[in-house]
């Protein structure tokens, strides 16, 4: 579970003044207290995190400053009642795909306080199929999205990027399964299709199913019955014969300077063909506010030697010689900001 005691302890660590060490972010929503009344705006706090890289709401928070208040007993009382199914049910109805969450009430001290945690969508983007809430808080075709500390309906840049990552996935899909073709030979290959539950194949000839594959998946043939009610079947033309092993198609991994092209120096530049009076103190602050460089849509660390990557991954400490590159989404991201503030 992602929701854990220590986490949430860590989540809501307080500085000597009371106020909370962390603030709100892409990952992080802090709410006063728990009302079904509310539940629109929990929704739409769910979709923009399950469409960036999920994250943590938590109720029992005072707004201005970020104090630990935790939550009254009424809101206690209706946190407890939530029933995760009928939650569930109502995101359903106005959006899609599915979300996943969960949640949880986590006793610090003398409070106790509700936590939300969102999981990153594997579909993104999840859409609103529906008007929902007071003053059509989401309305139909909504798209939300995780900003810095904030919620709102996703922009050019984040939407492109996602897009741009499905188109991909496809694609990758399409080549990982032509190659299998071509390894097996067309007149070798079956389709499983598990919408319809049928393997498609000339019964002439054998099918060639994965032994992994077989582990999991009961057979019955085409005329005969499942032996239990309810057992997991897919109807069967043709015959099934196990391979031992199934070989790895491998991929060729772009170089990281295909991906980020451009250096911090360039994206300056760039911003500054399209802005021209805009301070460099200004950018590096968008940089700075919105972590851009934490942030792979947009973003990469370029190290400089192999040792120093994997020293990083284990100790999480950057090298002082580290320098970032960027991709054409960030200038667009930085530009977006800019309009916005002039």
């Amino acid at each position: 579970m992602a929701i854990s005691e220590d986490n949430i302890k860590e989540l809501l660590k307080v500085k000597t003044d009371g106020c909370l060490y962390h603030r709100e972010s892409r990952d992080l929503e802090f709410k006063e207290q728990f009302n079904f009344a509310g539940l629109a705006d929990y929704f739409r706090d769910f979709v923009a995190m399950a469409n960036n890289k999920g994250g943590y709401i938590i109720f029992g928070i005072s707004d201005s400053p970020r104090k630990l208040i935790g939550l009254s007993k009424s809101s206690i009382n209706q946190f407890e009642k939530i029933d995760p199914q009928k939650i569930s049910g109502s995101l359903l109805e106005i959006f899609s795909p599915e979300i996943q969450w969960e949640q949880q009430l986590i006793t610090i001290g003398n409070n106790q306080f509700g936590v939300f945690y969102i999981y990153e969508s594997g579909h993104k983007p999840i859409i609103a199929k529906k008007e929902e809430g007071r003053d059509q808080l989401i309305k139909n075709g909504d798209i939300f999205f995780r900003y810095a500390g904030r919620t709102q309906r996703i922009e050019f840049a984040e939407l492109n990027f996602i897009i741009e990552q499905r188109i991909k996935e496809t694609n990758d899909q399409w080549l990982s399964l032509m190659s299998k073709i071509a390894k097996a030979g067309p007149a070798n290959a079956a389709v499983l299709d598990t919408e319809r539950g049928i393997i498609e194949k000339d019964k002439d000839q054998l099918l060639i199913i994965d032994e992994a594959l077989i582990s999991k998946i009961k057979f019955i043939k085409e005329g005969h019955f499942a032996e239990k009610n309810g057992a997991t079947t897919l109807r069967l033309i043709g015959d099934v014969r196990p391979v031992a092993s199934l070989e790895v198609t491998r991929t060729i991994q772009k170089k990281l300077t295909d991906l980020y092209p451009f250096s911090w120096t360039q994206i300056v530049a760039q911003i500054k063909l399209m802005f021209p009076r805009v301070k460099i103190n200004t950018i590096n602050q968008i940089i700075k506010d919105n972590d851009l460089k934490n942030d792979t849509r947009y973003s990469a660390y370029n190290f400089r030697t192999r040792e120093k990557e994997t020293n990083y991954l284990k100790t999480g400490e950057l090298p002082s010689d580290i320098t970032s590159i960027y991709n054409k989404n960030s200038i667009g991201f930085i530009a977006e900001r800019l309009k916005k503030s002039t």
